[in-house]
């Protein structure tokens, strides 16, 4: 098999240590070398790495995505090399031949023909952007957990504050467990303290506020529940801070991706974490989605289409998607939401909204590589796309890229 890369090397990456396999060119004309060597995941190990790696005139190196062991040794020779992070599912070898050093040869030998692609990985900036917003979400999701459990430490004390408000966490509620742990007792006290529309709901709001509450008991699990809260809301801030700093460079270009319908900050700083703001790893806006994971995948053996599934894209990034097309198909006159109809119509709502994540993804690669707003395409785009005028038009435009001159006339009425 004709060989690409002249001097490669293939990474088994662990936890400990690292194989490392280099293949170059051999002392007989048409042969290939083989060497390998283990070293440790320490950095001063991947810096010995390095230097090997360089004093063999490697110019690709590959390894395979396992877990986060990869990322201090990418991150190491990043700088020095051009490295390729493969997926794991390419790179399966032979079965019955499973040690790390045939692995590390295996991964040499593929890459050096060619065989696998690069993974996409941006670059340092965004690496460290991806994850300080993944660490945002995983906090913001433990507060939502924490808001349950304090849910059912409520009902557990007969306390049934969401049967009147729309949710157990507000200003009221606050206030409402406060005045429970000093002591106060009385439904008529506690109801007093509602804010906002609940105000108008006195009544029922004195009813659900009748209760077992035992401060000795409940109020030790809530007073915990209380803090913790706190603590998620004041890391949650300091996150929020820091990624507005770290994006602060790019404002402009976020404010074009919030033109978008659906989509807010939080969503627009999750898709330029996930997806960088340099779309020349995507040649196109197809790249982009079938990437993120929101086009169709392809199964087609002897002429038969077998399924269409998606391929399995990143999930941060398809949380953040699905909430800005829920968002999106709420807006009223708009080309996402008209095209979420129609398609909901056949299809049902769940393909709908896997449409609708396609429809913004496309649309932020426009925005990113030609940095103009969004552009909506009005509710009426599909009737004026498969109009008679516009046909016309595209078959107009067919006969003139071929060379003829053309000259459009209604037809005139048949005769009676």
């Amino acid at each position: 098999m004709q060989v690409l890369y002249e001097r490669c090397a293939g990474l088994d990456v662990h936890r400990d240590t690292v194989v490392a396999t280099v293949r170059s060119p051999g002392k007989r004309r048409g042969s290939r070398s083989t060497q390998t060597r283990t070293f440790r995941t320490t950095m001063r190990a991947l810096a010995e790495l390095s230097d090997w790696l360089a004093c063999e005139s490697v110019e690709l190196v590959g390894m395979e995505a396992t877990g986060v062991y990869w990322k201090p040794v990418f991150t190491s020779l990043e700088d020095r090399f051009t490295c390729w992070l493969v997926n794991a599912a390419h790179l399966r070898n032979v079965p019955g031949r499973k040690t790390d050093v045939a692995d590390s040869v295996w991964i040499a030998r593929i890459l050096e023909c060619g065989l696998v692609r690069p993974s996409f990985v941006p670059v340092q900036e965004f690496r460290e952007l991806r994850d300080l917003v993944r660490a945002r979400t995983a906090v913001s999701q433990e507060r939502v957990r924490v808001i349950q459990r304090l849910e059912k430490v409520l009902q557990d004390a007969g306390i049934k504050l969401t049967s009147v408000a729309s949710q157990v966490w507000s200003k009221t509620s606050r206030a409402v467990l406060e005045a429970l742990l000093e002591g106060v007792t009385s439904p008529v006290e506690l109801a007093a303290l509602a804010k906002g529309r609940l105000r108008s709901k006195r009544e029922a709001l004195e009813e659900a506020l009748e209760h077992r509450f035992r401060v000795e008991h409940h109020g030790v699990i809530v007073r915990g529940l209380l803090a913790h809260i706190d603590s998620l809301e004041q890391r949650l801030d300091a996150y929020d801070a820091e990624i507005a700093a770290r994006l602060a460079p790019h404002e402009e270009i976020l404010e074009l991706i919030r033109t978008i319908p659906g989509v807010g900050l939080k969503v627009a700083q999750v898709m330029a974490a996930e997806i960088g703001l340099d779309m020349s790893a995507f040649p196109t806006s197809a790249h982009l989605a079938s990437w993120a994971g929101v086009c169709p995948g392809n199964h087609a053996s002897g002429g038969k289409r077998k399924g269409g599934r998606s391929r399995p894209g990143p999930k941060w990034l398809k949380v953040a998607l699905t909430e800005a097309a829920w968002g999106a198909v709420k807006a009223k006159d708009t080309y996402l939401s008209a095209h979420h109809k129609q398609i909901a119509g056949r299809a049902g709502g769940y393909k709908a909204i896997g449409a609708t994540r396609h429809d913004i993804v496309v649309a932020y690669w426009h925005i990113v590589h030609d940095h103009v707003p969004y552009r909506d395409l009005g509710p009426d785009w599909a009737a004026r796309r498969f109009s008679p005028a516009h046909r016309a038009k595209r078959l107009t435009a067919q006969l003139e890229a071929l060379g003829y001159d053309v000259t459009i006339e209604p037809a005139s009425a048949p005769p009676a």
